[in-house]
């Protein structure tokens, strides 16, 4: 196992330069200043450097930190699947010291030598569950990265999405369950992959500004097949308090995310689709993984869809996930696919 990014930053003798503001960056500092380790300067790209300030810290250039300073560390502290901004980073860390650290969308809990020692038992037996050895590959690269923060290995074990895809084999006769609309965009990836030719889709998103823009993305469908639901997918019926931010993160769990709380609907799978028999459902709900699982139990035994769960929202999303999937004994073969993006954001387990 490699050294924790969290030991590296506290043992070196460099500079700390945290690169990029928001919600990321608040959520590396809370951490960092729970360890004692102080950073030297916050910098962001060009075209978002207007003279602000972050943290107490005045926002600098590239070019004004390369004059000020001979050599130091980079500290990413944002995510993006943009190739034009991932290879930005990419170049960067050819030329200096640079660590993207996984710190949880949803939880405390931060991968370093303590936590994987604690959690070694499970990550073996989760490892041992997944049915291929490209998955074995990207398992081991993840874990390495959670503990270590170098981008190189996720780059190492990046899919394709379409490659991806092409295990669930998707067909014309489609009942497509996406837990976590967000806008629309995956429900508009289903579309592409289908011609549009399928029987039915149910989108549920809480967020409701979200949720709008989901429904006008969609409004040509029809409501015969297209069944958009203002709600959170959960495990009993009730109600939740939901933190908003009009965002991905928009979260019924999230305790770091920006925006007022409200309260949404929590539902099951089971009980909205009734009779229904889904064919494929789509699980990134923010860290309710776990519970939207429980909420379809019933559909998922029953009529075996095939899954696209997300496990990446919480620390222990890679390995638990698994085993949890495994303990609800639905008798699928598991495979493990990161797509390109810094840090280890869309990661998803294809459960077939």
């Amino acid at each position: 196992m490699p050294q924790s990014v969290w030991k590296r930053l506290k043992e070196t003798e460099k500079p700390i330069i945290m690169y990029g503001m928001g919600d990321g960056a608040e959520k590396i500092m809370k951490v960092m200043d729970g360890l004692g380790i102080k950073p030297k300067e916050f910098m962001a790209s060009d075209e978002f450097v207007r003279g602000h300030s972050f943290l107490g810290y005045q926002v600098k250039k590239l070019s004004e930190i390369q004059e000020l300073y001979d050599d130091f560390i980079i500290v990413v502290c944002f995510g993006s699947s943009l190739p034009s901004v991932t290879s930005r980073i990419y170049e960067l860390s050819e030329k200096y010291e640079l660590y993207a650290p996984d710190v949880p969308v949803v939880g405390g809990n931060i991968f370093d030598e303590v936590y994987a020692q604690e959690h070694d038992a499970e990550i073996k037996k989760a490892r041992k569950l997944l049915a291929d050895e490209k998955s074995r590959e990207v398992f081991d690269s993840l874990i390495k990265y959670k503990l270590g923060g170098d981008i190189n290995l996720l780059k190492s074990c990046e899919t394709p999405l379409e490659e991806a895809e092409s295990l669930l084999k998707i067909g014309k006769e489609e009942t497509y369950v996406d837990l976590g609309a967000y806008n629309g965009d995956t429900v508009e990836r289903f579309l592409k992959l289908t011609n549009k030719e399928f029987k039915e889709i149910y989108a549920v998103e809480p967020d409701y500004r979200n949720f709008s823009r989901m429904v006008r993305r969609n409004y040509a469908l029809g409501r015969g097949i297209f069944h958009p639901i203002n709600a959170a997918a959960w495990n009993e019926n009730t109600q939740l308090m939901f933190r908003k931010s009009g965002g991905r993160n928009s979260s019924a769990c999230n305790q770091y995310g920006r925006g007022a709380q409200v309260k949404v609907e929590g539902i099951t799978v089971d009980r909205m689709l009734g009779d229904k028999k889904p064919t494929l459902i789509k699980i990134d709900v923010e860290g309710a993984e776990r519970e939207a699982l429980g909420g379809a139990s019933e559909a998922i035994s029953k009529h075996r869809p095939r899954l696209i769960l997300s496990v990446y929202h919480r620390t222990e999303d890679i390995f638990a996930l698994p085993l949890l999937i495994k303990e609800m004994n639905f008798g699928y073969k598991l495979y493990l696919r990161h797509h390109p993006y810094i840090p280890a954001w869309d990661t998803n387990l294809y459960c077939i």
